[in-house]
């Protein structure tokens, strides 16, 4: 028997504040890539990043929990995997040592 109560309507995603275009690159260049923009950025801004390497669907989500980014979702359009991270608070201390060793 159906419901009489609408369908929940799809989430949206938050816009995104920089776009990485990483189709064509294979592992670990899109991770390596989103981890380089992800520096260059305040906490809260939105990364979108575009990747068609089948493994960044394993890899990203990944890499956001061990750097301590959120993982806001990905979408499939065809060969291309939208990826939404949002950036992790900036720990300023440990970012310059990692660029400046």
């Amino acid at each position: 028997m159906p419901s009489d109560s609408p369908a929940s309507p799809p989430q949206e995603m938050p816009p995104a504040d920089v776009f990485l275009d990483a189709r064509g690159l294979n592992c670990p260049l899109p991770v390596l890539k989103a981890r380089k923009k992800l520096l260059g950025m305040r906490g809260g801004q939105i990364l979108e990043v575009a990747a068609t390497d089948p493994v960044a669907v394993i890899d990203m989500p990944h890499f956001c929990a061990e750097a301590g980014h959120d993982f806001l979702g990905k979408r499939q359009e065809g060969p291309v995997t939208y990826f939404r991270i949002a950036r992790g608070p900036v720990r300023q201390a440990r970012e310059d040592e990692e660029l400046n060793p």
